[in-house]
């Protein structure tokens, strides 16, 4: 199955963009589709947050990174600030999605 993205108005993917293929091109009504790119991204959300990696086939992975504490900088005044120790949220494209990005492919059944 190929999605037609060609018509999408904004730079962004957004969340109801996703909802509105899948209603046009799938054939779920609005209120399943909003549902389940809702149901998607929540998953992937509490995945990252109970610290699990998050892996879509041909796409990338998701993975949480724990970054050390380090000294920081305000760059107006040059005062050292302490910068603690976060989480952070890292993505890494897929062999398959880097080839499709040098290739210029739009086409969504390349992955």
């Amino acid at each position: 199955m190929e999605l037609a993205i060609e018509s999408l108005d904004s730079p962004a993917l957004t969340k109801a963009q996703l909802a509105d293929l899948l209603f046009d091109q799938i054939g779920l009504n609005k209120r399943e589709s909003k549902e389940m790119v809702d149901a998607f991204f929540d998953l992937v959300s509490q995945s990252l947050v109970e610290g699990d990696d998050v892996k879509l086939s041909g796409f990338g992975n998701f993975q949480i990174r724990t970054k050390a504490p380090r000294p920081g900088r305000n760059p107006r005044t040059g005062e050292l600030i302490p910068i603690q120790a976060r989480r952070v949220v890292t993505f890494h494209a897929s062999t398959k999605l880097k080839e499709q990005i040098q290739s210029g492919e739009t086409s969504a059944s390349a992955l």
